[in-house]
């Protein structure tokens, strides 16, 4: 969710990536359990939420907090982020529902963070997904650094594990440091371009896998992006071996995606199967 005029872009075609990697040999078989939820049958993590509760209840505040409010966001985004249940919460069948609504002349959404609940570090976190489309909507799952409040964007680094502006066929990846000092801005590493799937016609797992110096991030059993330290670009800094946070939400408008229009279905709905952090 970073602001899109990137100073420095690393782009690795995907074709390329798809051939480097699978993660089953990380997180063990997926099974299906549990009236359709998903598990991971090999091991069992330090943090999974399963979404269990009442319709209309909030998800659990001792992982689930909420960036509120408005202003653009960085990004011109039209969208008033809520608590409201109109915006967040349980369907009563294991599933986190987060809704973009237009509201009067505006929109209202919800942005959700573990920051100060979860620590997240070192190994695999990853959430079953399936996300909206349609024009100015810009949903995403993504990280920020733990730090941020003491040292703000981008010294904090940030990882997006996958945005997908507009529409489910165009996809974004990517990481974004700062530069070391005196120079001023970030820079960006980035994964990006069409599929010919569409990816929010269905539930899929996005994941990023972390061990120091590294960054891999995929959706099911491909990789879409390797980060590296020693990838990156001369005088930038690597700030992504510390805690971070995970954030989702669907933002309206902005710079990348551009407005809503008549087409635009609202409300517009991300479901979240269940998240889950092992190490």
């Amino acid at each position: 969710m970073a602001r899109h005029l990137w100073s420095t872009i690393i782009r690795t075609p995907l074709s390329v990536l798809t051939a480097m990697c699978v993660i089953g040999g990380w997180l063990g078989a997926v099974t299906d359990v549990d009236g359709g939820r998903i598990e991971l049958s090999a091991t069992t993590g330090p943090i999974f939420d399963d979404f269990l509760g009442p319709a209309g209840s909030a998800p659990s505040s001792q992982l689930w907090d909420y960036d509120l409010g408005g202003g653009g966001w960085g990004n011109n985004e039209l969208q008033v982020y809520t608590n409201s249940p109109d915006n967040v919460r349980l369907d009563g069948q294991g599933n986190l529902l987060i809704q973009a609504r237009r509201s009067g002349t505006g929109y209202t959404s919800a942005r959700l963070v573990t920051r100060g609940k979860a620590e997240i570090k070192y190994g695999t976190m990853m959430a079953r997904i399936k996300f909206p489309s349609g024009q100015g909507l810009w949903p995403a799952f993504w990280m920020l650094g733990s730090n941020i409040t003491t040292v703000g964007w981008p010294q904090c680094g940030e990882i997006d594990l996958m945005e997908l502006p507009n529409t489910g066929t165009r996809y974004n990846t990517a990481i974004h440091g700062p530069w070391t000092p005196p120079r001023t801005g970030h820079w960006s590493a980035s994964t990006s371009g069409a599929t010919t799937v569409d990816l929010t016609a269905a539930f899929h797992n996005y994941w990023v896998y972390r061990q120091p110096g590294v960054i891999m991030i995929g959706v099911d059993g491909t990789t879409f992006g390797v980060y590296t330290r020693a990838s990156m670009p001369a005088g930038g800094q690597w700030v992504f071996d510390q805690p971070m946070f995970a954030l989702l939400n669907i933002a309206v408008g902005g710079d990348w995606p551009g407005p809503p229009n008549a087409s635009t279905p609202f409300p517009a709905t991300m479901i979240v199967d269940w998240f889950r952090y092992t190490t």
